[in-house]
C-alpha cells in the first residue's frame, strides 16, 4: 500500500513538471500499454488511439487525463497497425503496415467513416491497399531492408508514408511515399528521402503528423522530434529542419498537432517506465 501511495506521489509531482522537455499530461489505462498512433480529434476534443500487433483491433478514444471515452471494435484483424491520421471530413484511418521483416504483401490503410465513430457494434471498414515499387523482393536482403513502416498522415486527397529502416548503420533514413487515398491496390510513389542521426535503433522513424494549417510536419523518433517547415508540398524534407532532442529516451511511437504549436505524444510501456501521454510546445 505504501508503495502505490508513493507512487500515485509520484506521478503527481511528474505531471505539475517538465519530464525533460516533456510535459506529463497522463498515465495511460493498462489497455493501451502499447500505443503506436495517436490523432487529436477537434470535434471529440480527445485522442484516438490504438495499440500495435498482438492487441485488441480497437480503437480508443482518450481524455488528455487519460480516461478512455470510448471504445470502437473493428471488423478486421490488427496485423500490425502502426498509426493513426484523419481527414478534413472526420474519417479516421488506420495505418495495417507494420512490416518488421519487411516480407508483407499486404501494406493496407483501414477507413473507419466518421458516421461510424459513434458504432456499438463492430465496424466495417474500407481497404486502401498500396505496395513499394522499388521492393523487388520479400524479404530484400539485409542491406535493402527499407520497407517497415510506422508513419503517416492524409493531406488533401493523399496519404504520406514514411519508411522506417530496417539496414545497419542507417536506421535513421526515412523514404517518403505518396500514396492516394481512394479504394484500390495503389503504387506508392516515392518522393523524397531524409536521415535522422542518433544512437542505433532509437533514431528511426515511428510516427508521424502534419500541423493544422499544413505548414509544419512532425517525425518522431525514441529520443527527439524533427519538425519540417517551409517546404514545397509534396516534398516535406524540401524546407527547413529543426530537431528537438529530448533529455530521456523511451519507446516513443505516435505524434500529433493539437495547434500548430503544441503536439501530443504518447509512449510505450516498458518494464516500470513509459505508457504517458506528453505534451510538448514547439518554440520558433
Amino acid at each position: 500500500m505504501r508503495k502505490l501511495l508513493l507512487f500515485s506521489c509520484l506521478f503527481l509531482l511528474m505531471s505539475c513538471e517538465n519530464y525533460g522537455q516533456l510535459k506529463v499530461k497522463a498515465n495511460l489505462p493498462k489497455s493501451l500499454n502499447e500505443v503506436s498512433g495517436i490523432q487529436y480529434s477537434e470535434k471529440e476534443n480527445g485522442f484516438w488511439m490504438l495499440n500495435d500487433s498482438g492487441n485488441k483491433p480497437h480503437l480508443y478514444l482518450v481524455s488528455e487525463e487519460g480516461k478512455i471515452l470510448r471504445e470502437l471494435k473493428i471488423d478486421k484483424k490488427n496485423n500490425d497497425w502502426e498509426d493513426l491520421t484523419q481527414d478534413k471530413e472526420g474519417n479516421i484511418y488506420i495505418g495495417d503496415f507494420g512490416n518488421n521483416k519487411n516480407e508483407r504483401k499486404d501494406l493496407r490503410i483501414l477507413k473507419v467513416k466518421v458516421t461510424d465513430l459513434k458504432a456499438i457494434n463492430k465496424i466495417q471498414v474500407e481497404k486502401i491497399e498500396f505496395y513499394y515499387p522499388e521492393q523487388q523482393k520479400f524479404p530484400p536482403k539485409k542491406k535493402n531492408k527499407y520497407y517497415d513502416t510506422e508513419a503517416f498522415f492524409e493531406l488533401d486527397g493523399f496519404f504520406y508514408i514514411f519508411t522506417k529502416s530496417r539496414v545497419k548503420d542507417e536506421y535513421g533514413k526515412t523514404f517518403l511515399y505518396q500514396v492516394p487515398n481512394k479504394k484500390g491496390n495503389h503504387k506508392a510513389k516515392l518522393i523524397s528521402q531524409f536521415e535522422t542521426k542518433g544512437d542505433g535503433w532509437n533514431c528511426s522513424i515511428t510516427g508521424a503528423d502534419i500541423s493544422k494549417d499544413g505548414k509544419k510536419v512532425a517525425l518522431i523518433t525514441h529520443q527527439a522530434v524533427w519538425v519540417f517547415s517551409d517546404f514545397n508540398t509534396p516534398d516535406f524534407f524540401s524546407g527547413n529542419v529543426k530537431e528537438y532532442p529530448f533529455t530521456f529516451i523511451s519507446q516513443k511511437e505516435s505524434v500529433t498537432f493539437k495547434n500548430d504549436l503544441t503536439i501530443y505524444i504518447a509512449d510505450e510501456q516498458r518494464k516500470m517506465s513509459g505508457r504517458n501521454l506528453y505534451l510538448f510546445e514547439l518554440k520558433d
